[in-house]
């Protein structure tokens, strides 16, 4: 004879919360940036604890591993996805794809507009590769050099490169913050880029204008020796030609046609592969690194080897070979871990009545969109500054407020574009957070110092909010898009 259940409370769902975060903080404060696979144990503890409290008031161990395994089935299309934008990041690079972008991104730079011009470039840069982290660790270092020597303010100077860089990783589909907001609300990934434009562009254009304003009267007299020499490495190493951008265009036009992301993927590394053939033989032969293969072998093992593993660049230029040496499947599998394991934290918490007790909590005052909005916002921020980690800040929220927006008759795709406006964005605003502490340490400017200079990842948030209270771009499950229907 089973024994009744008893709703979960406010206290039951704290506990693993409260738990979780101490681990997190733990891990933060004991691993430091090494902290991402440590915390895919914390929250498997965190799932164990939920499922010890509800099988406490009357679950069985079954319901509860049921409730983990359905809600981890449902990231696994977003799984495929990821291991194939790693695939499409070692082939885009090996096919010279990659090097022309960033080879033509660069020559837009303007030494008169320093500030709007490093995040411009950064932004493309950022695009290109979907990696913040990379275009700061690159070009960011070489940008702060340059507003060092021309006596440049380093605060603004980083918060340029950081604007760009996130505004670019944001809206790329190689990213994976990208891939995880549309994967927690299982949203269509090209439907969540696209829907994220109306937040990210109004913020972007005023983030420039108002670098435009920092930069005016600076007298910028800026030489780009670094850029030219990273361009000209990367002429040696690739053929840089214009051609080289066609599986960009290839991936661009079946993303407008509205094709599905996994099949759109999976052509872009085709195309990479096939482009890498025809035009980057050389480079093709170095990274299979064994002179003892045919030619035939050694292309199969350079390609595969670029998908799986990822391209590693050894060209001796420093700037280069960290920009370009990334990619491949086995670079996506931590990011799967975390992925799978949050999932399982969810899933317990859901199956348990844990994530609907903290739900009910939160949302108890929220009465309109922009309410909601503005609850997962500080959710978002909250989870930054707690978890410290802009991954957990957009899984757990993104796991919490799933059920709200359908109540409140919204679409998924609105909660995928706040979770990226917040959750994305405002990590690298915190000083012990896993970004804020990477980007302090490699733009060497305290995060205190660049964050009030971050505009983009000020901006976008307040422009989210505002969209909510007004009723702007909340398209509807059903009905007229903006409209909200209340819950009872």
């Amino acid at each position: 004879m089973s024994r009744p259940l008893v709703k979960a409370s406010l206290l039951d769902a704290l506990i693993p919360v409260i738990l979780l975060i101490s681990m997190l903080a733990g891990t933060v404060f004991v691993f430091g940036l090494d902290s991402s696979g440590p915390n895919q144990v914390a929250l498997s503890l965190a799932a164990a604890i939920a499922a010890l409290i509800g099988i406490k008031n009357g679950l069985s161990w079954k319901e509860i591993e049921q409730g983990m395994i359905d809600t981890i089935t449902v990231s696994l299309p977003a799984i495929l996805i990821l291991f194939m934008v790693g695939a499409l990041i070692g082939s885009w690079i090996l096919a010279g794809t990659v090097p022309s972008m960033i080879y033509y991104g660069v020559e837009i730079m303007s030494p008169d507009y320093f500030y709007m011009t490093c995040c411009l470039v950064c932004a493309l840069i950022g695009f290109s590769v979907g990696s913040s982290w990379t275009v700061a660790g690159t070009l960011g270092i070489g940008f702060m050099g340059i507003a060092a020597a021309l006596d440049l303010s380093l605060p603004i100077s980083a918060g340029a490169i950081i604007s760009g860089a996130y505004f670019g990783d944001k809206l790329s589909p190689l990213s994976d913050t990208t891939n995880l907001a549309a994967a927690v609300t299982n949203s269509d990934l090209f439907d969540h880029i696209e829907h994220m434009l109306w937040t990210t562009v109004p913020s972007f254009v005023i983030t420039l204008g108002l670098f435009f304003m920092l930069g005016m009267g600076s007298a910028i007299n800026v030489q780009v020796d670094d850029i030219e020499i990273l361009q000209a490495a990367m002429q040696d190493a690739f053929l840089v030609n214009p051609l080289m951008l066609t599986p960009l265009v290839l991936l661009l036009v079946m993303a407008v046609m509205r094709k599905p992301a996994l099949s759109t993927l999976i052509c872009g590394v085709v195309a990479g592969c096939i482009f890498a053939i025809l035009f980057q033989w050389d480079a093709v032969i170095t990274l299979a690194a064994d002179s003892s293969l045919s030619s035939s072998a050694a292309i199969f093992k350079g390609l595969f080897t670029a998908m799986f593993l990822g391209f590693s660049s050894v060209s001796g230029n420093e700037s280069m070979d960290a920009l370009l040496s990334k990619g491949g499947m086995e670079s996506m599998l931590l990011t799967i871990g975390l992925i799978i394991n949050a999932m399982a934290f969810g899933g317990a918490m859901a199956r348990t009545g844990l994530l609907e007790r903290i739900v009910e909590a939160a949302l108890s005052r929220v009465k309109s969109a922009g309410g909601l909005i503005s609850t997962t916002i500080a959710t978002c921020i909250g989870t930054n500054i707690l978890a410290a980690d802009q991954y957990l800040s957009i899984v757990i929220p993104g796991q919490m407020f799933s059920e709200a927006y359908k109540r409140r008759n919204l679409r998924a795709i609105n909660l995928s574009r706040t979770l990226e406006d917040s959750g994305t964005l405002t990590s690298v605003l915190v000083p012990w957070n896993t970004c804020g502490a990477f980007m302090s340490a490699t733009l060497g400017v305290s995060t205190f110092y660049y964050a009030p200079y971050a505009l983009f990842n000020l901006c976008c948030p307040l422009i989210a909010i505002i969209y909510g209270f007004y009723q702007i771009k909340l398209p509807m499950i059903n009905g007229p898009e903006g409209a909200m229907q209340r819950s009872d």
